[in-house]
């Protein structure tokens, strides 16, 4: 085994894409195994290494870790971007319920019936303008740093990178109202290991189209 991180899922964004981006700004390098087929999910429940019969799985520093907060909480305080303390992991928990919040409407658009998607996609911007990226660029507005805690990256803020992009591919200039998230979203785009990862080739999967959305439904029976 080679050491690195290696993650058990679907080759696409799914619950696993936050664990690949947090990897991915730690400067972890990591390997995927993926789920292909509905034999290939069933193989790894017979062989009893997903504690609750579901993925995303990662198997990192001896464990088979599941449940994607989890997998996520660990990431996050084993490379230190889990804030100094209790009341900046408190912060950054809160934050990274809102963009998880936000990021699950996104993520389940393209599962949705075709004669709902627009209102729901309606509803999405809206959220996003009026409910979630307020908050954060208030945020940053009343500390002035250039990180949401503790001015220093964190969890929070590459999760909310991953969910700016996201709103962005619903509707591209979804920021125009929001002058420091857009500054934010320059600045965090530009650290060198999620600069690496937003490029061309990197393990960053595309947006989920109607054949992945295809595969999904095959492989886990939905």
């Amino acid at each position: 085994m080679s050491g690195k991180p290696r993650l058990h899922y679907t080759n696409g964004r799914g619950k696993m894409e936050s664990i690949r981006w947090l990897l991915a700004a730690a400067g972890v390098e990591f390997e995927e195994e993926f789920i292909e087929t509905k034999e290939d999910l069933e193989k790894l429940r017979t062989d009893g290494v997903l504690m609750f019969q579901q993925v995303p799985m990662v198997e990192i520093d001896g464990m088979k870790m599941v449940q994607t907060r989890a997998i996520l909480s660990y990431i996050a305080a084993k490379y230190n971007l889990y804030g100094k303390d209790l009341k900046e992991r408190a912060w950054i928990d809160m934050y990274v319920e809102g963009t998880t919040d936000l990021m699950g409407m996104i993520m389940y658009l393209p599962f949705q019936p075709a004669d709902t998607k627009e209102k729901n996609l309606a509803l999405i911007i809206e959220r996003a303008t009026t409910r979630y990226f307020p908050v954060y660029e208030k945020a940053l507005k009343d500390h002035g740093n250039d990180y949401l805690v503790g001015n220093k990256l964190s969890w929070a803020d590459v999760h909310l990178l991953e969910a700016i992009l996201m709103a962005e591919e619903c509707k591209p200039d979804i920021l125009s109202a929001f002058p420091l998230l857009q500054a934010f979203k320059g600045r965090t785009s530009n650290i060198p290991t999620i600069k690496k990862f937003l490029q061309p080739g990197s393990q960053r999967k595309p947006p989920t189209d109607k054949k992945f959305v295809a595969i999904v439904r095959k492989i886990f029976n939905i």
